[in-house]
């Protein structure tokens, strides 16, 4: 049953080419874009406090109202330099999935841009090569007002497992 209620699911999704909205934000010389489902609120950057031992990619946390927020430079997680602070930069919360629960994260980002509403059609697969990141971390790439933006996997490039293993093993190395 579940089975015929997707199908039938994603063929109204096609028939209707339903619109999805994504959060588009600079990281570098890219633009990158974030269903808006995932994220929570995008905030000044500041009031990050260093955790020792931590991987490189993980800046620090946060204190978001009473709730300790971990913070990841996303430029860092791709494989790159640590993300410039300027007076653009923020820090998007994000809701990340973990154990079938929504955990909550922050990524540094260089200047968050627009909402953009894209349909299913607009996002191409992601390419097989030349991308900077992992393809497994991109979902497609969209072409929008003359430049393509990528379109991220937040449950995958902020896989909460993924991320403890990292600091697992960075910490045992230590």
């Amino acid at each position: 049953m579940t089975a015929d209620f997707n199908e039938a699911a994603d063929k109204v999704f096609t028939e209707n080419n339903y619109f999805c909205q994504y959060l588009t934000f600079i990281l570098g010389d890219e633009v990158y874009g974030i269903s808006i489902n995932s994220v929570k609120e995008v905030i000044e950057f500041g009031n990050v406090t260093t955790v020792p031992m931590m991987p490189k990619f993980v800046k620090g946390v946060l204190n978001l109202r009473g709730e300790v927020v971990p913070v990841v430079d996303l430029s860092i997680r791709f494989g790159d330099l640590p993300t410039l602070i300027h007076k653009r930069s923020c820090i998007a919360i994000l809701d990340v999935l973990f154990e079938n629960k929504k955990t909550v994260i922050g990524v540094v980002v260089d200047a968050v841009n627009d909402v953009v509403e894209l349909q299913k059609d607009q996002i191409k697969d992601p390419p097989e090569f030349g991308a900077k990141i992992q393809a497994q971390f991109i979902q497609g790439v969209a072409h929008i007002d003359e430049h393509f933006v990528i379109i991220l996997e937040p449950d995958r490039v902020l896989s909460i497992e993924e991320m403890a293993m990292i600091i697992e093993q960075s910490s045992s190395s230590s």
